[in-house]
C-alpha cells in the first residue's frame, strides 16, 4: 500500500514538473516595505446609500472535481460569456482542469441555459494532451462561441501551439465542435534584426470585432511570447502574436476552415530582444472596437538588469493598430505615477512616518507617489458607446530610493493596495483613474483616497494616543487593504502577489451597467497575523471572499461592494472560492420605480479543497483538487450619484431602441426597445426610399422592455426583397432608427 502511494505522488510531482512552465512566471517583483505597525480595520459598509441588493438567481452549481487548482481562464479574459440569442439565452464557458490528481489538463467547454441548468459541459478535443488556458469569444450575430487554446500536441519536450474551435450551435444545442485547428505552429522565427528560431506564443485571448468584408466579422486571437531573449534574464517579456481571419455564422455552421493573417508590435518584439542591460515586461489587456481598430492597453515595468534596479518612465500603455488589424502599431503612452504625500509622525509634527527598505530611514513626505501594482492579470474591455477602454487595476504608495547612475530604487507598501479603474480614451488619447474601492467623496471629484487619509481632505485622519509608553504612540492610524484571495504574502517564493492578483471587468451592457470583480482574504490576514488582537475573526481563519463593486453609468460611478463568502452568505457555506471570472456582461432585467437598474451577473470560480494553489511553484495546501462552479446573481444596483452629472462630465444617452438580432437574417428577425414609462410608441420599418414597409406597434406601450418579431412581410402580408432596412422607434419624445439586412 505504501509503495502504490509513493508511486502515485511520484507520478504526480513528476506530471507537476514537466508542466510547469506553461505557467506566467514572475519576473523581478516589486520591492516591498512593509510598516508593522498596529492597524485600522476597514470593512464594506453594506448598509451605505451607494451600496447594492442581490439574491442568487442560481444557487452555486458544480461543474467539475478538477484537481488542478490554478486560475481556471485565461489569464487576461473573461472565458464567462452571455449567449447573445434571444431564443436561447444562458452562458457559455470554457476553463481548463484535470479529472484525476495524475491525469492530463484538458480544456472544457459548456452550456448553461437561461435557466442556470448545465446543457452541456465535456472536453473541447478528444485527445489526450496537455491543454490549457483556454479564451472564448460568441460572435455578436450568430451566437455562436469560438475558442482558443494552447496544447502540447506531442511529447513533453515539444513547444506548445495554440488550437481554435467553434461550435456550430444548431438550434440551441451545443457541443457541434469543427474540427480543431492549429493557428499558431510553434516554434516561430523572427527575421533579422533578431534572427531567432525558438519563439514560443502561449495565453491567448480571442476578440471579434467588424470586418472590412461586408457581412463577415474577423476573430482575432492574440498570444503570448513564453521565450525568453534578454540576457541575465530567465523569464519572458511577453511580445504579442496576432493572428485574424473573417467568418459568418454560414462558415461556422458548415464547418469551414478560416484563413488566418499575422501581425505582431514592433516595440514589444523589440522589448523581448534587448540588447541594452533593459527588462520590460507588458500587463496588458486586449479588446476591440467597432471602429476597425484592436487594442492592446495596460502598464510595463522597467529596469536594468546588471546591477538591478528600476527604471523610471511612463509606464502606461496603449497599442492601436488600425485597419482591421493589418494596418500600421501606434503607441500611445502615459504615466500612472500620481504624486501623493506620507503622514507624519508625533500626531502631525514629527518625522515622515513611511520608512526606506531597512525600516529605519524616514521617506520624505513629498517624496510618495501612489501607482498600479500587482496587477499582471487584469483584462481590458470596450465601450463601443464612448470609445472608452477601461481595465481594474490594484494600486499601492510607492517611493525612491537610492541611485545608481540614472537608476532609481522604488519600493511600495505591498499590505496598503487599493482598486482603481485605468481608462484610456481612444477619442483623445488619453489615460485616466476612477475610484473603485475605497472612495474619498465621489468617484468623480479630484480627491484622493489614501490609506491614511480616507476622505481626501489631505490631513492624517486620526493618530494612535492610547498608551504614551507604547512605540506606536502619535503614529499615524492607517487602513490596509488586501485585494488577493490568499493571506500569506511569502508563499510561492514570495511571489504570492504576482500569481494571486485576478482583477476582472466587465464591459457596460446596452443600460450602461458594468460589474468590477476581485477577491479580497483581509480578514484572514488579520486573524492569521494578528490572532490575539482579533479572535472574533477567527471563522474567516480559512475564508477568501469575493468583493463585487458595480457601476450604473459607464463607469463614472462605483458602488460599495459587497462580499460573497463562507461566513456570511449562506450559498457558500463551506467554500473556498478562488480564481473567479465574472461573465462578459450584466443581462439587464428591469428598471425599479426608484430608477434603481436590476441585471444578471454571473460568476465561474474555483472552490478549494485545500485553500491555495498545489500545482504551481512553491505548492500551498494539498493535490486534493476542487470543485468548477457555476452561479448568478440577480442585482438592484444603485442609482447613479450627482456626481455623475455634473457640468464636466459628459454621461452617455442610453438608448430605447436595440439591435434587430439575428442580423442579418432570414426569415424572421427580433426587434427589442425599452420604454422609461408607460406611453405612446410607434415601431416602423422603411425601406431605402424612405417607404413605409410595416408597422409593428402603434399605440400605448408599457414601461419596460418590449420585443417584437418581423417576419419579413410588408403591411399586405407579401414578403419583402432581401436588401437594406430601417427600423425607426417614436416613443417618449424621441426618434430612434437602426439598420438591418434581410438576406435571402
Amino acid at each position: 500500500m505504501k509503495k502504490g502511494l509513493l508511486i502515485i505522488l511520484a507520478l504526480t510531482i513528476l506530471v507537476s514538473v514537466i508542466f510547469a512552465q506553461d505557467n506566467l512566471l514572475p519576473g523581478r517583483l516589486n520591492k516591498a516595505v512593509s510598516q508593522r505597525f498596529p492597524e485600522k480595520y476597514r470593512a464594506p459598509e453594506a448598509t451605505r446609500a451607494d451600496s447594492c441588493l442581490y439574491s442568487f438567481s442560481v444557487n452555486p452549481t458544480t461543474l467539475l472535481m478538477s484537481f488542478y487548482d490554478y486560475m481556471i481562464g485565461g489569464y487576461n479574459d473573461l472565458p464567462l460569456c452571455v449567449q447573445p440569442d434571444p431564443l436561447y439565452g444562458g452562458y457559455f464557458l470554457t476553463f481548463h482542469g484535470k479529472r484525476t490528481a495524475t491525469g492530463q489538463r484538458r480544456v472544457f467547454y459548456g452550456y448553461i441555459d437561461d435557466s442556470g441548468a448545465v446543457q452541456n459541459l465535456n472536453e473541447i478535443t478528444n485527445v489526450q494532451n496537455w491543454e490549457g488556458y483556454p479564451s472564448i469569444a460568441v460572435d455578436p450575430v450568430s451566437g455562436k462561441p469560438l475558442y482558443a487554446w494552447h496544447v502540447q500536441l506531442q511529447t513533453a519536450n515539444d513547444p506548445y501551439d495554440i488550437q481554435f474551435a467553434y461550435d456550430a450551435f444548431l438550434s440551441g444545442a451545443a457541443g457541434l465542435m469543427s474540427d480543431p485547428t492549429v493557428i499558431v505552429n510553434n516554434p516561430l522565427s523572427m527575421p533579422a534584426p533578431y534572427n531567432t528560431t525558438d519563439e514560443e506564443y502561449l495565453w491567448p485571448t480571442i476578440q471579434i470585432g467588424p470586418s472590412p468584408t461586408a457581412g463577415m466579422r474577423r476573430a482575432y486571437v492574440l498570444n503570448r511570447n513564453s521565450t525568453p531573449h534578454v540576457s541575465g534574464v530567465t523569464v519572458p517579456s511577453e511580445s504579442a502574436y496576432i493572428v485574424y481571419a473573417d467568418f459568418n455564422g454560414d462558415m461556422l455552421e458548415l464547418g469551414s476552415p478560416l484563413t488566418w493573417s499575422t501581425t505582431s508590435i514592433p516595440t514589444l518584439d523589440a522589448w523581448n530582444h534587448a540588447t541594452d542591460n533593459t527588462f520590460r515586461r507588458p500587463n496588458y489587456g486586449f479588446t476591440v472596437g467597432n471602429d476597425g481598430k484592436i487594442y492592446y492597453v495596460g502598464y510595463h515595468s522597467a529596469g536594468f538588469v546588471a546591477p538591478e534596479g528600476d527604471i523610471i518612465e511612463p509606464e502606461l500603455d496603449a497599442f492601436v493598430c488600425d485597419n482591421y488589424g493589418a494596418g500600421t502599431w501606434q503607441r500611445i503612452r502615459g504615466t500612472g505615477e500620481y504624486r501623493s504625500w506620507g503622514p507624519q509622525n508625533n500626531f502631525g509634527t514629527g518625522d515622515p512616518w513611511m520608512t526606506q527598505s531597512d525600516n529605519t530611514t524616514p521617506v520624505p513626505v513629498d517624496s510618495v507617489y501612489i501607482s498600479i501594482s500587482d496587477s499582471a492579470h487584469l483584462n481590458a474591455v470596450m465601450d463601443d458607446t464612448t470609445g472608452k477602454i477601461h481595465l481594474l487595476t490594484n494600486w499601492a504608495p510607492f517611493w525612491h530610493e537610492g541611485t545608481i547612475a540614472t537608476e532609481l530604487s522604488a519600493y511600495y507598501a505591498s499590505d496598503m493596495q487599493f482598486i482603481k479603474e485605468l481608462v484610456f480614451d481612444t477619442s483623445t488619447n488619453t489615460f485616466s483613474t476612477t475610484e473603485v474601492y475605497p472612495i474619498a467623496g465621489t468617484p468623480t471629484d479630484n480627491l484622493l483616497w489614501l490609506p491614511w487619509d480616507e476622505n481626501g481632505d489631505g490631513v492624517t485622519d486620526a493618530y494612535w494616543d492610547d498608551d504614551p509608553t507604547s512605540t506606536s504612540y502619535g503614529m499615524p492610524k492607517t487602513v490596509r487593504l488586501w485585494p488577493f484571495p490568499y493571506w500569506d504574502r511569502t508563499v510561492h517564493t514570495n511571489a504570492m502577489f504576482f500569481h494571486y492578483g485576478n482583477t476582472k471587468i466587465t464591459p457596460p451592457n446596452a443600460q450602461g451597467m458594468m460589474a468590477a470583480v476581485w477577491q479580497d482574504s483581509n480578514r484572514s490576514r488579520y486573524y492569521n497575523e494578528y490572532p490575539a488582537d482579533y479572535p472574533e475573526l477567527a471563522p474567516y481563519a480559512d475564508a477568501p471572499e469575493i468583493w463585487i463593486s458595480c457601476s450604473p453609468d459607464r463607469g463614472i460611478t462605483w458602488s460599495e461592494p459587497f462580499s460573497l463568502n463562507k461566513v456570511e452568505t449562506p450559498q457558500f457555506a463551506g467554500m473556498k472560492p478562488m480564481w473567479v471570472y465574472p461573465s462578459d456582461q450584466v443581462k439587464y432585467v428591469t428598471t425599479t420605480n426608484e430608477g434603481r437598474k436590476v441585471g444578471k451577473l454571473a460568476l465561474m470560480f474555483y472552490d478549494d479543497i485545500s485553500w491555495g494553489a498545489y500545482c504551481i511553484e512553491g505548492p500551498v495546501g494539498q493535490n486534493d483538487g476542487g470543485y468548477v462552479k457555476f452561479t448568478e446573481l440577480e442585482i438592484t444596483f444603485p442609482v447613479a450619484g450627482p456626481s455623475a452629472n455634473e457640468d464636466n462630465i459628459v454621461t452617455p444617452e442610453l438608448k430605447m431602441l436595440k439591435q434587430n438580432y439575428p442580423n442579418p437574417f432570414n426569415p424572421e428577425t427580433s426587434i427589442r426597445f425599452n420604454m422609461p414609462k408607460n406611453g405612446n410608441a410607434n415601431l416602423s420599418i422603411y425601406n431605402t426610399k424612405g417607404q413605409l414597409v410595416k408597422t409593428l406597434v402603434n399605440g400605448n406601450v408599457s414601461k419596460g422592455e418590449q420585443k417584437l418579431t418581423w417576419t419579413g412581410t410588408d403591411n399586405n402580408g407579401s414578403r419583402v426583397a432581401s436588401g437594406l432596412y430601417f427600423y425607426k422607434l417614436s416613443a417618449d419624445g424621441k426618434v430612434e432608427t437602426r439598420k438591418m439586412m434581410l438576406m435571402k
